[in-house]
């Protein structure tokens, strides 16, 4: 296969090219590597949003896994950058779809969207979120953890009261401290640390005895129970 790198310099070659639409508007791509190439001229491309905006939306239908998802989403960094709510209008109806990597994609838009302006609103639609598909429930606890790291005490406040399923509830706490190895030397990372560790211990409703402890250099957190029957790594389950 071609490395992502590699794919990048290509990308960026391809879309400095008067012939660049051609390439994207080809639909006979047979290799995962075209389809990645693809994407990244889309959001790369110099042209106008409204027809950057439109070659996305003929190039979400053929995702189909979630590095072409994500490498995608990050390259259409730049198409936020030109129209931020227009971006963020269009996303909505993938937010809402039934299809995994529609809704994935929609959802991985969002991190560009983390700020004081659209906190609420991305909490808020965290609640709404109601899907089986891995990659769907995958990129909702993605999105939570760095709300989490971001703003930590809203985010907290919201984990307190959601109505996430258990299983993204779950997945978003250990994403969250997978986060947490970012920006070791500040005093948000720190904050942020304590913060996540308290709320994991107090929101649980577990009569254990509790072992939790933090390596700082390269936070690593071990979270366990014991009881007279079992000892075993702690499931994070949301309390009831």
């Amino acid at each position: 296969g071609v490395r992502i790198p590699q794919l990048r310099v290509m990308a960026k070659e391809i879309a400095k090219r008067d012939d660049w639409r051609i390439f994207i508007e080809a639909t006979d791509t047979k290799f995962y590597e075209e389809a990645m190439l693809q994407g990244m001229v889309i959001g790369r491309s110099k042209t106008a949003l409204d027809e950057q905006m439109k070659y996305v939306k003929r190039f979400v239908p053929r995702i189909d896994n979630w590095a072409v998802c994500d490498i995608f989403c990050g390259e259409l960094k730049s198409a936020v950058k030109k129209g931020k709510e227009t971006v963020w209008q269009f996303i909505q109806p993938y937010l809402k779809s039934t299809q995994e990597f529609e809704l994935r994609f929609g959802i991985v838009m969002l991190l560009h969207y983390i700020d004081e302006e659209h906190i609420d609103l991305l909490l808020k639609y965290a609640d709404s979120f109601c899907h089986d598909a891995y990659y769907a429930r995958m990129a909702m606890a993605w999105m939570i953890s760095i709300c989490f790291v971001k703003f930590p005490e809203k985010t907290m406040e919201y984990l307190k009261h959601s109505k996430l399923d258990n299983w993204t509830y779950n997945k978003s706490l250990q994403k969250t401290i997978e986060s947490l190895r970012v920006d070791k030397s500040s005093s948000k990372y720190e904050k942020t640390l304590i913060c996540v560790l308290l709320f994991i211990m107090t929101s649980l409703s577990f009569s254990f005895y509790f072992c939790v402890s933090a390596a700082y250099g390269d936070c690593n957190v071990a979270i366990s129970y014991k009881s007279s029957t079992r000892s075993s790594r702690l499931p994070l389950q949301k309390s009831e």
